[in-house]
């Protein structure tokens, strides 16, 4: 009588997917290569004088010095600290 066993067969060998993984490693590295974008050329023009760095000025416009930035101004410095409920007394 002939028994009946279940042999385990190997798909795929070691040396197919050895080679398929080092020819998906050699497209993916192609792609990035290939797909790697150029250095972009763009102008950026100057909004004022000599900002942003190293802007070109357009011909024809009148450029102005930056305005001097100031210091924050704060409505009702010290007043109402306690996030809007007005109590009596400091309560913290």
């Amino acid at each position: 009588m002939r028994r009946i066993t279940m042999h385990r067969t190997n798909i795929l060998s070691i040396k197919s997917v050895t080679a398929a993984g080092i020819a998906t490693s050699l497209i993916l590295g192609f792609a990035a290569v290939a797909l790697t974008p150029a250095p972009a050329k763009a102008v950026v023009y100057c909004t004022y004088v000599g900002y942003p760095q190293g802007c070109v000025a357009r011909a024809g416009v009148v450029l102005r010095p930056r305005p001097v930035a100031r210091a924050a101004v704060r409505h009702n410095a010290g007043g109402n600290l306690n996030g809007g409920v007005n109590r009596v007394g400091v309560r913290r």
